[in-house]
């Protein structure tokens, strides 16, 4: 094999990668339908074409600076939350507190805890009240104000007959000395720290050894990955249909509320928190989002932007879900950079002539008729210098989709004239 054909079969496993991990993951749910012998709430139907609004803000406090984005996407509802506090009330001014909910056969639960989890985490005596505050007091804090909520929603779906619906939970908290990740499912957490992945988050899959020995005991099974067949997680507030063991606690059920807390020291290393859901995680690694942030971070200090332009990427990587994420950046953060702002005006002119020259050639051998397909799959083929780390092609697409209407519009402008002159 050639050293060309070897290059463009490396640049073609990373996407092949995560196509094969959606395809797996929507063939799980489905022949779990089939052996269930009913539809499942969690996934819902898919629309025709992907809903790409977006919603999000961007701000600062406490030293910080915030962006945050969600888009609903292919699914038929938007089942995502979030909560975004900089500065904590009740002496706790220094402190802040940022958290990404994702909703599952329905919202219910998502919404209520984006609106009530701080205040069952901070309110709780186990947090530390006004006998100081140590760092087992806040974990201890925020594992109770998890179980607090759970069993008040517990109560509340059964006297207002709420949805079935659950909530993983991905969070951070941030003190003056300290960060604390929680999480509870499948979201995810990562710090970037001296330009590398420091730390992230486990995912609460059901067939980890641990979580896999919980359901087992309480009764149930882990079939194709899932509770029972069922759910894609383990851990998650909400989802009481999965609590239901009289002769097991809540944190030994099928689906345990019991969030895991790791706290680190701050340092002056750190550069951003990513916070988002697995519709993100489903089609870009830790590392590659942490280098494309990092790269856009050099580009622009609009952070809300930085979350659009990740849950694009995403989209075109082949994510079906409702995207949601929070991007947190430090003082230590990367700033804009011009040398970097004018690679990326080179590469954006390198790549509308690779798109005109591929045009051009597409139309000459198809007789007037060249596709989008066929202009991205030979702009694919190409070793393109200085793409954007961690996303490659699929962060151009806007651009490259752009340039073709721009050169198709232009040619059937002259066809036209021509037709007409003819006659």
């Amino acid at each position: 094999m050639s050293n060309d054909s070897t290059s463009d079969s490396v640049r073609l496993v990373p996407q092949l990668s995560a196509f094969v991990r959606l395809v797996a993951k929507e063939t799980e749910k489905m022949v779990s339908y089939f052996f269930k012998g009913e539809q499942c709430d969690e996934v819902g139907p898919y629309l025709d074409k992907p809903v790409t609004e977006k919603f999000g803000t961007q701000g600062s406090g406490n030293a910080l600076r915030y962006g945050m984005s969600s888009m609903q996407g292919w699914r038929a509802q938007m089942e995502d939350a979030h909560t975004i506090v900089p500065a904590l009330p009740k002496g706790l001014q220094a402190w802040s507190f940022y958290a990404v909910f994702d909703g599952h056969a329905g919202s219910k639960v998502a919404h209520y805890c984006s609106e009530n989890l701080l205040g069952y985490i901070t309110g709780n005596e186990d947090f530390g009240g006004d006998r100081g505050r140590t760092m087992d007091h806040v974990k201890n804090g925020i594992r109770t104000g998890f179980l607090e909520i759970d069993s008040r929603m517990h109560s509340l779906s059964r006297f207002y007959g709420w949805d079935r619906s659950g909530s993983t939970a991905v969070a951070v908290m941030v003190s003056p000395h300290h960060l604390y990740f929680v999480n509870c499912g499948d979201s995810r957490a990562v710090l970037s720290r001296n330009s590398s992945v420091c730390f992230y988050t486990e995912d609460h899959k059901p067939f980890k050894p641990r979580e896999k020995e919980r359901i087992q005991n309480a009764g149930g099974t882990v079939t194709w990955q899932r509770v029972n067949g069922s759910l894609a997680v383990s851990r998650a507030l909400g989802d009481f249909d999965f609590k239901a063991v009289e002769w097991r606690g809540q944190t030994e059920q099928l689906v345990s509320p019991e969030p895991e807390v790791y706290e680190m020291l701050r340092s002056d290393s750190d550069e951003f928190i990513i916070l988002a859901c697995d519709g993100i995680w489903d089609t870009i690694t830790n590392e590659d989002l942490c280098k494309f942030v990092r790269s856009r971070l050099q580009l622009t200090p609009d952070l809300e932007d930085i979350c659009k332009q990740v849950i694009d990427v995403c989209l075109y990587k082949g994510s079906q879900d409702n995207m949601s994420i929070i991007l947190l950046c430090f003082p230590n953060a990367p700033g804009v950079s011009q040398e970097a702002i004018q690679r990326e005006v080179e590469l954006n002119a390198y790549i509308e002539e690779k798109v005109t020259e591929s045009f051009r050639q597409e139309e000459e051998e198809e007789q007037g008729s060249a596709s989008l397909f066929r202009v991205m799959h030979d702009l694919a083929q190409q070793n393109l210098p200085n793409l954007p780390p961690g996303a490659g092609l699929c962060s151009k697409r806007d651009l490259i989709v752009t340039m073709y209407k721009k050169l198709k519009a232009e040619t059937e402008a002259v066809n036209s004239r021509d037709s007409e002159e003819s006659r």
